[in-house]
């Protein structure tokens, strides 16, 4: 792992202002986190112990890694803070703290969009076997609120007549693709929760998580926010692997926090929440939004010509029922949300290089 800055103040400072009321009823309590070090992971852990100290509370959060150490090197900032410890293991057989946990957040599994096309079966039993031992550890250590952070894949394919997906869609994967294992994962992870939910009296929030954009957000993967961010800011082209035609949209990182952590204390038990941004726009407007945010002149060039008939690809949710019963809404506008990534990779006005 390479070094990675703090998240700004003001993103933290953000957090702590939409929660702050939520904190209380953690107030000598301790969290368990999986997934702690990923790009979910680095941003409760980081916006957790800036509360912590704003706050003064008196909460620990536990934190499962496969790398604590290398973790360490990547954020020694974190570590400095009291309040927080990693452990080390595997989210399908780790070793069990001991304690009581009062609450619990599994953020592990992220979208792998390599391990998915490469070895979508390993992918499914890591998600799998993370969600049951995980729920386990709950049912055994106290916890009466845990929160499952899910995915809009659940969903399968997104009709192309319907603009934003609402929680109510009972459309589903497709079983026969084996590139459907990340969302039966997290769908078959959504009815771990109501079994142990039923069996043990664990108060399990469904986070059904879509696409983001924020520090931490790798510009080398899957995600094209990300990957045209980092064209620019090495001198671009932007580059857009299809014809441009998808449509996507994205939430700022710090209210991806402020939603799951408002979820994980307020959030009906099995009662699910799309978390993303329902403000829709194709990758081609993306690319040029992201030139635009970044004051760039990089040239946009397109892997494929669009077909004027064919369907319509989207990604998008409704979040109305996170607005109207959470109160949660979006607060970083696109533009901030990508000026903001890229200066915390290291972007200034005055600069086109990393």
């Amino acid at each position: 792992m390479n070094f990675s800055p703090p998240i700004e103040e003001r993103d933290l400072e953000l957090v702590l202002q939409a929660t702050a009321s939520l904190w209380d009823q953690a107030q000598g309590r301790r969290i368990f986190v999986t997934g702690g070090t990923g790009f979910f992971g680095a941003w409760l852990l980081e916006s957790f112990a800036y509360i912590r100290r704003k706050m003064k509370l008196d909460t620990t959060l536990v934190a499962l890694s496969r790398r604590p150490e290398a973790f360490r090197d990547k954020m020694p900032h974190l570590f400095r803070e009291e309040g927080i410890e990693l452990i080390e293991g595997d989210v399908r057989d780790f070793a069990f703290p001991e304690g009581t946990f009062h609450y619990v957040v599994h953020a592990a599994t992220e979208a792998s969009a390599k391990q998915l096309a490469e070895q979508p079966g390993q992918m499914l039993s890591t998600i799998l076997g993370g969600t049951e031992r995980t729920l386990q550890f709950a049912a055994e250590h106290g916890t009466r609120r845990f929160l499952l952070t899910s995915s809009g894949a659940v969903y399968g394919r997104q009709p192309s007549e319907i603009t934003r997906l609402p929680e109510s869609y009972s459309g589903a994967p497709d079983p026969t693709q084996a590139g459907s294992a990340y969302g039966e994962g997290k769908r078959t992870s959504e009815l771990l929760c109501s079994l142990f939910a039923k069996q043990y009296g664990i108060d399990c929030a469904i986070a059904r998580c879509w696409a983001f954009c924020g520090p931490h957000l790798p510009l080398t993967s899957h995600f094209a926010i990300g990957n045209f961010i980092r064209d620019v800011i090495t001198g671009g082209p932007i580059r857009i692997g299809g014809d441009g035609t998808p449509t996507r949209s994205y939430l700022y990182a710090a209210d991806l926090t402020i939603w799951l952590w408002t979820m994980l204390f307020r959030a009906p038990s099995m009662r699910p929440y799309n978390v993303g941004s329902s403000q829709g726009m194709s990758i081609r407007d993306l690319a040029e939004a992201v030139r635009d945010a970044l004051d760039s002149n990089a040239e946009i060039e397109l892997a494929a010509k669009p077909q004027p008939d064919g369907p319509i690809s989207r990604y998008v949710p409704s979040i109305e029922r996170a607005e109207f019963e959470l109160e949660l809404r979006p607060t970083v506008s696109l533009r901030e949300c990508i000026r903001r990534t890229a200066v915390w990779y290291g972007w200034s006005e005055n600069a086109t290089q990393l």
